[in-house]
């Protein structure tokens, strides 16, 4: 898979792909990921891409020429272009399993007040990472990518994620390591039976306590 992100501050994203699993995907190239300075399409002699809105209004919004030369020069037949943007759809773990099996991903990070509205006549997608505002698409993107990346084949051990949370409706149940004992608090007996069997009935009974507690919307 190829993920072609378009942003104004590509140096956001050293620390994020230069470390762990994302680090070692790029390296077993399993993902490229290519970092795009729109400003660099901009044919305006100061390197000027956002102006004023018409109709007046707080802050400065991004215009259409540089973002559009920006895509139609890296588009493909097999992209897929995703604009990040408080008004896209809310980001889940069923999204993430659908991207995996893309070609090359166009990631475009807004900023600045918001972007001119036209820009969404050249993208596929629009999303967003929950009901918040960000200052800029940037982290969204990190958050897009570290979670398609662990899904894609090969990056990490399939069972890894097949019981994420998430991936069935629900959170993912708990989980203990060493001591069994730590400060009183210890570790639920049927975890150390060895039975199997029993241990799995448990999981999958504590998740969905876990769910009905924490997010009950997800078992509706």
């Amino acid at each position: 898979m190829k993920i072609s992100i378009l942003t104004l501050f590509p140096n956001m994203f050293d620390g994020v792909f230069t470390e762990s699993i994302i680090k070692r995907a790029i390296e077993s190239k399993k993902i490229e990921i290519e970092l795009i300075n729109f400003r660099d399409y901009t044919l305006d002699p100061h390197k000027k891409v956002d102006d004023s809105p018409f109709g007046g209004g707080a802050g400065m919004v991004l215009m259409c020429q540089p973002i559009f030369d920006a895509v139609e020069d890296i588009r493909t037949p097999e992209s897929k272009v995703i604009l990040l943007t408080p008004a896209g759809k809310v980001y889940n773990q069923k999204m993430a399993y659908d991207l995996r099996n893309e070609k090359h991903l166009i990631i475009i990070c807004g900023h600045y007040e918001g972007f001119d509205d036209r820009i969404r006549t050249i993208v596929d997608l629009e999303l967003s990472i929950g009901d918040y505002v960000l200052t800029g698409g940037e982290v969204p993107a990190m958050v897009l990518v570290d979670s398609i990346t662990r899904l894609i084949p090969g990056v990490i051990r399939e069972e890894s994620y097949t019981e994420d949370s998430f991936t069935s409706n629900v959170l993912d149940y708990p989980v203990y390591t060493h001591p069994r004992n730590f400060r009183g608090i210890e570790v639920p007996e049927i975890l150390l039976s060895g039975d199997h069997k029993k241990i799995e009935e448990y999981r999958r009974e504590e998740a969905k306590k876990r769910t009905k507690e924490v997010r009950p919307d997800l078992l509706k």
